[in-house]
């Protein structure tokens, strides 16, 4: 069982049977070649784990990081959709319906 999975199990109120949200239709991106957090390389600082935005290709790193850029792009460009890519992450989430998604780019060798 994957994490997205995992964690759409424990958080309540989602749904159990193949989550979705009406802002799957606005993806754009789900590789990239980034090597870090777009912000924290700019100015030196450090990440926990990144994600991309499924909308534009922005990559940020998460919440757990200190500068939580990742969020901060969506509040700042209302981007909705995030993907993990941390090798052994295998979800998306959307920020508006806050629910965990299948990652569209599972199965393909991509970051």
């Amino acid at each position: 069982m994957g994490l997205g999975t995992f964690l759409s199990r424990l958080l309540p109120g989602r749904r159990r049977d193949g989550p979705s949200c009406e802002h799957m239709g606005m993806v754009q991106v789900v590789t990239t070649e980034a090597e870090g957090c777009e912000e924290c390389l700019k100015t030196g600082d450090g990440w926990v784990h990144l994600r991309l935005c499924m909308i534009c290709g922005k990559v940020g790193c998460c919440d757990d990081s200190p500068n939580t850029h990742a969020t901060n792009h969506f509040r700042a460009e209302g981007h909705a959709l995030i993907r993990s890519i941390e090798p052994e992450d295998s979800w998306a989430y959307c920020f508006v319906d806050e629910v965990m998604l299948p990652d569209p780019a599972a199965g393909a060798a991509a970051r």
